[in-house]
């Protein structure tokens, strides 16, 4: 009995080393250091124990530094986009700024031409106006002198004379002086008059 006890105790104490060997080799555990003087006798495997890297007594603290490494490493690549869309943002202001520059010059540029517009209108009933105070002035003279008057006139001003005299006998339901104007006119002038009047719209 006692050798049987003896044996599984060296079954139990061999069986125990080799665990912890096979831990150690797994780098489960660090017992080479433990064992070195038994493993000494063993000759496949080396009984000085295993060499590591010493470990600072800060280096828990470098985890911090990674961790504010990558938290800046975010941070840039945060802020690169950001510069990234500051840039669209600023192209497309530009953009926008080209745009509300171009509306503000066509804005003008509509202002002008209606500006134009209402003088030119302005214009044409100041003469219209002046036309017909004209017209009603020579109707009222002896036809001689108002022949006489027309015949100093340009032929456009000549023409909206007679034609503006023309629309007041309508409008007045009176007789037209025209034709007697025409009959005491020089006979080319009266003709060349007629001729005008017929081929040209009325500009008033």
């Amino acid at each position: 009995m006692a050798g049987r006890t003896i044996l599984l105790l060296l079954l139990i104490i061999i069986l125990s080393i080799g665990g912890i060997v096979w831990f150690d080799f797994l780098n489960v555990i660090d017992a080479k250091n433990l064992l070195a003087p038994v493993l000494r006798f063993i000759p496949f495997i080396p009984g000085e124990g295993r060499t590591q890297p010493p470990i600072d007594e800060n280096e828990i603290i470098n985890l911090d530094a990674e961790r504010l490494a990558i938290r800046l490493e975010v941070l840039d690549l945060r802020m690169q986009e950001l510069d990234t869309r500051e840039r669209d943002l600023d192209s497309q202001y530009g953009l926008i700024m080209q745009m509300v520059q171009e509306l503000e010059e066509q804005r003008k540029a509509v202002e002008e031409q209606q500006k134009t517009i209402i003088a030119d209108k302005l214009d044409a009933e100041n003469k219209d106006s002046n036309v017909e105070q004209n017209a009603r002035y020579l109707t009222g003279m002896p036809p001689q002198n108002a022949v006489n008057i027309i015949a100093q006139l340009d032929d456009q001003d000549a023409i909206d004379v007679i034609r503006k005299t023309e629309e007041i006998a309508r409008a007045e339901g009176t007789a037209s002086i025209v034709s007697f104007w025409f009959s005491l006119m020089e006979p080319e002038r009266a003709a060349d008059l007629q001729r005008k009047m017929a081929g040209r719209p009325p500009s008033l």
